[in-house]
């Protein structure tokens, strides 16, 4: 598939990697709920749009309970080179970020805080490509950071943003215009 979008998570959950979609389960219904507020489902979405991951495989649940298990430096570095051939293959225009460790790929670094990367348009140079990047809260069951202030209103100035994307009018047409006003 060829598209100017790309969406990047973090890394598959325990059932993903069995039926070979990303963002198949609880952090898939809420991430879609926010795109159906641009008038996009999640058929047309995957359709249209290139979604990878960091890590290629299921990290295995964190020791301490509570969620996956953070990917090592050495598991993202082994898994990297996938999202370099997929980068020089799709050329896209448009990343989109879902969560820290997605977001860390595009700066460089782990962001200092949510709050200071979600909500705008952003360019950078990613593994030897201009983008445009947007970062998106990981849509996880267990992060309230989306549901309370400021990340409630930074998910919604995220979501107009990608919605007035050139790139995402493209790729949706009518479909996907946001109302601004």
């Amino acid at each position: 598939m060829i598209s100017e979008i790309y969406l990047v998570g973090q890394a598959p959950g325990p059932r993903e990697g069995k039926i070979g979609r990303p963002f198949a389960y609880t952090a898939g219904r809420t991430l879609f709920a926010w795109l159906a507020t641009l008038g996009v489902d999640e058929e047309k979405f995957r359709a249209r749009v290139y979604m990878a991951a960091v890590l290629r495989c299921f990290p295995g649940k964190a020791a301490a309970g509570g969620g996956d298990r953070v990917p090592s430096r050495e598991e993202i570095a082994t898994c990297r080179a996938w999202m370099q051939a997929e980068m020089d293959l799709i050329r896209p225009k448009l990343v989109i970020a879902v969560g820290r460790l997605a977001i860390a790929q595009l700066l460089g670094h782990p962001p200092d805080k949510l709050a200071g990367v979600v909500g705008d348009v952003r360019h950078a140079r990613f593994l030897g490509h201009d983008v445009d990047w947007i970062a998106l809260p990981h849509p996880s069951g267990l992060s309230a950071w989306h549901k309370t202030e400021p990340g409630k209103s930074l998910l919604s100035r995220a979501l107009v943003a990608l919605g007035s994307h050139p790139s995402w009018s493209r790729t949706f047409g009518e479909l996907g215009r946001v109302d601004t006003s």
